[in-house]
């Protein structure tokens, strides 16, 4: 069961539409084979003709069509090939190019959703209403056998906490038996995109290229017409960038950390709740009080409530980590390596096609994973991997200068070496670093390399990152050449790295101090401010700086700063813990706007031109750097009512109109994630010119540790390639000529930053 709808259930509207349209498919291809294959002439015909049509029947060859049965057409050499065709597809189960045969050789009308989700809604009440478990026999007591339902239809009631109103769906739900029952089968589920064994075919169009015989698309596009009819249409050769720098990132191979993995198998053998694993038990259901008390019932029904909704979350986390460990690690732990097919959501951001254990994953999934590929560490691979593992330790270590990371693991050799080889019977020194199995696995590469007669020979396979400093906002200090917001994210060089989210925290600091000395008999704002000096720090105001770039609003950085406080428990009163959230989100939005002047500039731009645009009720559409196509999806919704056997059901349909605000919201976030992603395959291709092995995780980029300095020269001078096109000029000059009656507002003011610093800055990536 899928969690659209919960754990162990799945919602009613999103199941019937699949079936449905299953059971459609499945009724179109019978159709089609039954219509092209050859028929034997009736006995029942042969009677009714009499002798003389019998002699004639008799000198066809057995088994040969007869045009006059049951009116049909003897099907032409172009149908029986096509018929070869399709069943030989259906065995290799490339069932989207057995639909693409069926839509031009079916004249039959579709279904449509309505009758689909009609279908659909029938076979699932058929499935409550037959399919029946009973407990194991240890599991029953003195009674009769207790035998019900394997899945029940209900209703739910969802209130989200930014919104007022509720809304109700039907959903199916497992029995927890079954519940149980799926969580251990999870290890023998067929998981169809799984990693390759062999590189992936290279792209060479929208639905070709990656996978041999799954279906493969370039941009996963989630029903989007428009834009996946923009890509289509897009030329070969103003694609190839983008197919190269996929081609680049499936090209890298991958293998299990083999000492990794015997780890979290232990640790999953003897009941998880160590390193992030999850506890694979349950929490106890309290029980119920021996009282008729209104209010201790209703505390004990939120106890309940409580556990429940931890249960159902350790379930799901329960099955995620079976199918990474059964279904993928342990499969593949023998192979010499694998790959992983690359695409592209719609700004142009690339993903491995693999969804569950990539590179791109958790902690387990990174440490698990190591390149296939080994290269001598040499002296700067030893210096970086001694880096590397101060950063996954983090816990303000990440923050010193290189030299400062580089003692802090020189310091903390015993406990390295501890940790490598008795990971868990050890000091478990590992276990307190914020990426413990990432961790752990440099531990081990590097107690071996320096307890070898060479360390810097030693043969690493341990991908190393280096990570932008909240890379959104570099990338508007770059549009904007904005002096202040550069040094504030490390595009100029600095004797450590800057951080951005403390620079904020201060600045925020020093409003509320002035504020806190100021009368509150004139100034409310004093006693706001007296409450919460105590409280300023990076944490409180982190998540909000990094939101800045997805252009937060001020009920949602208010909403950030209240779940903060809460968690400190710092104020106890509710209206003053809500009076005192709106006090710090204006003066964190306020101090975000001064350090950050240009970018908030160049972000109003791009919501304004945004919304010219979508007032015409046309989607923004721009093209990345690399040539890719972008179209905004964000389009109305219609709601159409549907009654079924089961329920009605609430069917979402797009309307030809846009959503203005969405597509005026969403714009200048989209937009510098095409930058981001663009930045980032320009710098995997050339890092693969260059003989390096590549691989990307948005605003991290990964390679060996001999070659994280090449790397480093290589990201820093595509970043400046990229920035020294006039971007702003240009996506103007795009809207012009696509609406040339239409006025947009003037470029923003620029600053006088050189771009050229970042060349030398050394925290840029770090």
């Amino acid at each position: 069961m899928t969690n659209t709808g919960g754990i162990g259930s799945s919602r009613v509207v999103q199941a019937a539409l699949q079936i449905g349209e299953a059971i459609e498919q499945e009724a179109r291809i019978h159709r089609f084979l039954e219509k092209t294959k050859k028929k034997k002439k009736s006995t029942a015909v042969n009677k009714a003709e009499g002798k003389s049509n019998k002699d004639e029947t008799d000198k066809k060859p057995e088994g040969e069509f007869d045009p006059m049965i049951d009116g049909q057409e003897k099907p032409t050499k172009e149908q029986e090939k096509l018929r070869n065709k399709v069943t030989k597809l259906m065995k290799k189960q490339k069932v989207h190019q057995v639909r693409r045969i069926l839509k031009e050789q079916d004249d039959v009308e579709p279904w449509g959703q309505e009758a689909q989700v009609k279908v659909g809604c029938r076979l699932i009440q058929l499935l409550t209403e037959t399919a029946y478990i009973q407990p194991p026999i240890d599991q029953l007591g003195d009674g009769p056998p207790e035998i019900r339902p394997a899945f029940l239809h209900s209703l739910k009631t969802l209130t989200k906490e930014t919104q007022k109103c509720s809304r109700r769906y039907g959903v199916i739900e497992c029995d927890p038996l079954v519940c149980r029952g799926l969580e251990k089968t999870a290890r023998h589920m067929v998981i169809p995109y799984m990693p390759m064994l062999v590189p992936p075919l290279r792209w060479r169009g929208y639905d070709r290229g990656a996978y041999l015989f799954l279906p493969s698309y370039v941009m996963r596009t989630h029903g989007a017409k428009q834009q996946r009819e923009a890509v289509k249409r897009a030329p070969m050769n103003q694609l190839e960038p983008a197919f190269e720098a996929l081609d680049t990132l499936g090209n890298t191979k991958w293998r299990v950390n083999k000492r990794i993995l015997s780890v979290v198998d232990r640790i999953w053998a003897s009941g998880g709740g160590l390193a992030d694993l999850v506890d694979r038990e349950d929490v106890p259901l309290p029980e119920e009080p021996d009282t008729e008390d209104e209010a201790e019932i209703r505390k004990w029904k939120w106890k309940v409530k409580a556990a429940k909704k931890v249960n159902s979350e350790r379930h799901s986390q329960r099955c995620d980590i079976e199918l990474k460990l059964a279904q993928v690690a342990r499969k593949m732990k023998d192979e010499e390596g694998f790959y992983y097919p690359h695409n592209l959501d719609f700004r142009g951001r690339a993903y491995p096609m693999h969804p569950y254990l990539n590179h791109l994953g958790s902690d387990i999934c990174r440490g698990i994973l190591e390149f296939a590929e080994g290269r001598p560490l040499g002296k700067s691979g030893l210096r970086w991997l001694k880096i590397h593992l101060a950063n996954l330790y983090a816990g303000g270590v990440d923050k010193l200068s290189y030299e400062g990371r580089a003692e802090f693991t020189e310091n903390h050799l015993d406990d390295i070496f501890d940790s490598a080889d008795r990971p868990l019977e050890g000091r478990r020194w590992w276990l307190s670093a914020e990426d413990p199995f990432q961790c752990l696995a440099a531990c081990i590469n590097l107690s071996e390399a320096l307890r070898s007669f060479s360390p810097e020979t030693t043969v690493s396979h341990m991908p190393v990152h280096q990570d932008g400093s909240c890379n959104g906002l570099q990338h508007y200090a770059a549009l904007g050449r904005d002096k202040l917001g550069a040094a504030a994210v490390n595009l100029v060089a600095g004797d450590k790295p800057a951080d951005v989210y403390s620079g904020i925290a201060a600045r925020v600091l020093d409003i509320m101090r002035r504020d806190a000395e100021k009368d509150p008999a004139t100034n409310p704002n004093a006693l706001h401010a007296r409450l919460l000096i105590d409280q300023v720090d990076r944490k409180l105001v982190k998540q909000t700086v990094m939101t800045s770039v997805y252009g937060v609003t001020y009920i949602g950085a208010r909403d950030q700063i209240k779940r903060r406080l809460k968690e400190r428990c710092a104020i106890a009163d509710d209206d003053e813990m809500f009076a005192a959230s709106c006090y710090a989100a204006k003066t964190t939005l306020t101090a975000l706007g001064e350090m950050f002047e240009a970018a908030r500039s160049i972000m109003s731009w791009l919501g304004d031109c945004a919304k010219v645009i979508a007032s015409e009720n046309q989607p923004v559409r721009w093209t990345t750097p690399l040539g890719l196509p972008v179209v905004q999806p964000y389009r109305q919704l219609g709601r159409h009512l549907i009654k079924t056997s089961l329920q009605v059901l609430t069917l979402q349909r797009e309307t030809d109109k846009v959503m203005v605000k969405r597509q005026r919201t969403a714009f200048p976030p989209n937009f510098v994630h095409s930058l981001d992603g663009s930045h980032m395959m320009m710098t995997a291709v050339a890092c693969k010119r260059a003989g390096l092995n590549f691989a990307g995780v948005h605003d991290s980029y990964w390679t060996h540790a001999c070659d994280v300095d090449e790397m480093n020269r290589i990201l820093r001078a595509k970043f400046v390639e990229l920035y020294k096109a006039p971007i702003l000029e240009n996506l103007l000059e795009s809207f012009q000529k696509s609406f040339p009656t239409l006025e947009f507002p003037p470029l923003p003011e620029r600053g006088d930053f050189d771009l050229r610093d970042v060349l030398e800055s050394p925290y840029f990536f770090n």
